[in-house]
């Protein structure tokens, strides 16, 4: 029955969109020393994201479970459904939060002190779609944080480089979001729920999504410019812009069905993509 219900939640968290994130705190931390870091930090940095992404998607499902059972695309999940209960995803997200909480202590005192910030950013995102459609950018803020708090774990403060990183991670969350929200665009208008798509219309939306991901591609080229990499992390970036431009080119305001395939394939390769070039670079 345990193990049951485990797998019920892991696929309402979607476990594996993990990979949007993870691949880029370890940029974060590789960038900052410049090499692969210590078991210690890795070890801790990939425990600090797992507990910090279940934590907002447990915390996502529990706040919008009301919008959840309304929408017909979401009114599958296990809140709706009652495969889960709300106190028994409480509980997965108090675990969750508690091991964000222990890796930040184990990784820098700077990375535990910031630990109430990434709390009430995963705290208010759920909200943002009640009130404003600038939510997609606040939902890449909330994965823009981790490369951020990556450099921060290692190195104990700020610097341009990984704030050009959150950025760049921000604008692109938020450009895929973006198109994943013009699935519901009839809904959220009828519902009242923000969202770019929803308040400009589907077409502006792809475009305003499209200026996002023009926006990351820069600000990643801004990365390697301030930490001095080299050819083959531009090489990464290119695939990169290359499957951001793929993404915009099969899908359309008459034909969104690949937009799952965008919203996920693409930016997992992305991602994961990413990290490998600049892993090379960094090595060789």
């Amino acid at each position: 029955m345990v193990f049951k219900k485990l797998k019920i939640f892991f696929e309402m968290i979607k476990i594996e969109h993990t990979l949007f994130a993870l691949p880029f705190a370890y940029i974060g931390a590789l960038l900052v020393a410049q090499k692969v870091p210590s078991a210690h930090d890795l070890g801790w940095i990939t425990l600090a994201m797992a507990g910090a992404r279940t934590a907002a998607m447990s915390l996502n499902r529990i706040i919008d479970r009301h919008i959840d059972a309304r929408n017909p695309r979401t009114a599958g999940r296990a809140i709706p459904r009652g495969m889960l209960s709300v106190v028994e995803v409480w509980g997965y997200a108090l675990v969750s939060l508690g091991l964000l909480l222990v890796s930040a202590y184990n990784l820098s005192p700077l990375a535990f002190k910031l630990f109430p910030v990434a709390l009430a950013v995963l705290f208010i995102y759920p909200y943002t779609k009640r009130f404003t459609w600038l939510c997609h950018l606040v939902l890449g803020l909330a994965l823009g944080l981790a490369p951020l708090g990556a450099w921060v774990a290692i190195a104990g403060s700020f610097d341009l480089a990984p704030l050009m990183l959150a950025a760049g991670v921000m604008f692109w969350v938020a450009g895929f979001d973006i198109i994943y929200a013009c699935d519901d665009f009839d809904f959220d208008r009828s519902e009242g729920v923000h969202s770019i798509p929803a308040r400009f219309g589907i077409r502006p939306g792809l475009m305003i999504s499209s200026a996002f991901h023009t926006a990351a591609i820069g600000l990643f080229v801004g990365v390697g410019l301030a930490v001095q990499l080299g050819m083959l992390y531009y090489t990464g970036m290119f695939l990169a812009a290359a499957l951001l431009f793929y993404q915009h080119r099969v899908i359309s305001p008459e034909d969104l069905s690949r937009s799952g395939m965008a919203f996920f394939n693409l930016n997992a390769g992305l991602s994961i993509s990413t990290f490998i070039f600049t892993l090379a670079d960094i090595l060789l």
